[in-house]
């Protein structure tokens, strides 16, 4: 497997205005902001919010009037457009295969409007596909011959094609089914741990924002940063009451989502308690997120469950002390 070659870089937003001709409104209004290099931020929002022309912009798709956005320190407008936009890999919803191209095809178009020779074509092409766990037979595949997940797959792996340090994407899952969507995003979270790349995330769905991204910016009709910050700092102190509605009542189950199990177990008698447990009590695996554990003893009726890590027990956990956990971190 590969390793990275290109380092992410920071994007920042400074005081970007963008309007659209006809409309008295503007699309984007004063946004600032920083993506720090490596970091995901997930634009969230109403329709009409600006996210999606806040993310166009990024890439020169469409311009803005006013302020500035740089990339590593330099100025988009400084940089040739055909130039930039290879450097920014974008993954949009409906994948935007071309369907009369193999999967090797797709995922060489870049490099070979940049002029790479067919081995190193070749070569990138097996590394891309055992990134994003596809079989290397699927290069002489065609899109139409794979399914929308799959698909998905290669639209990552082509926008990872010329390892660039920025990736833009545009609601990428929003069009799978449930359970192939919970499997791609937990894809490419694994495939974060591997590459290094600055990635802005458009998504509709609050909970999609909390599990893919390192910072939200919660914006409102208008385009205007209502609130920016970690998916913990917006549901423990949502900025005014247009935040905590847009996040969800329900705000307190879902920075449960944000710890793991492992986290509780230890301190407080966690330990100690466990042979006061019965060993039939239900066990959770300590990468687990709190709010697995919460469900599990919801649904066992148990005192308290188990936190194993492969066969070894590592303690127990109360409902008290999931309370606890999250009532503490709020402070």
């Amino acid at each position: 497997m590969t390793t990275t070659e290109r380092p992410a870089a920071d994007i920042v937003f400074d005081h970007v205005t963008k309007r659209y001709p006809g409309q008295e409104e503007p699309a984007l209004d004063d946004l600032s902001l920083t993506i720090p290099a490596g970091e995901t931020c997930c634009l969230v929002g109403p329709s009409g919010g600006g996210k999606t022309t806040a993310m166009k912009l990024v890439n020169r798709l469409i311009d803005f009037e006013s302020g500035d956005i740089t990339i590593g320190g330099e100025s988009i407008r400084s940089v040739d457009v055909t130039t930039l936009r290879r450097d920014i890999g974008y993954v949009i919803q409906q994948v935007g295969l071309f369907p009369h191209m193999t999967i090797a095809g797709n995922i060489g178009v870049i490099p070979n409007l940049l002029g790479w020779s067919r081995d190193r074509i070749k070569k990138r092409t097996e590394e891309l596909l055992d990134l994003v766990r596809l079989d290397r037979g699927f290069a002489t595949r065609y899109p139409a011959q794979l399914s929308g997940g799959q698909q998905q797959r290669v639209g990552l792996a082509r926008a990872l094609a010329v390892d660039p340090p920025v990736m833009l994407m545009d609601e990428p899952f929003g069009a799978l089914d449930p359970i192939t969507r919970t499997e791609i995003q937990d894809e490419f979270l694994n495939l974060e741990s591997e590459i290094s790349k600055t990635v802005i995330f458009v998504t509709h769905d609050i909970d999609e924002a909390i599990k893919m991204g390192d910072r939200i910016a919660v914006l409102r009709q208008g385009g205007v940063l209502a609130q920016y910050g970690t998916a913990d700092e917006l549901l423990a102190h949502p900025a005014d009451d247009y935040v905590a509605d847009f996040v969800g009542a329900d705000r307190g189950l879902k920075r449960l989502s944000l710890r793991r199990m492992r986290e509780v177990v230890g301190g407080d008698g966690a330990v100690n308690g466990a042979a006061a447990v019965a060993t039939d009590a239900p066990a959770v695996d300590a990468e687990a997120s709190l709010r697995i554990g919460l469900s599990t003893l919801f649904a066992s009726g148990a005192p308290a469950v188990r936190v194993t890590d492969g066969d070894r027990l590592l303690g127990t956990v109360t409902l008290d002390q999931l309370q606890h956990a999250v009532a503490g971190s709020a402070a």
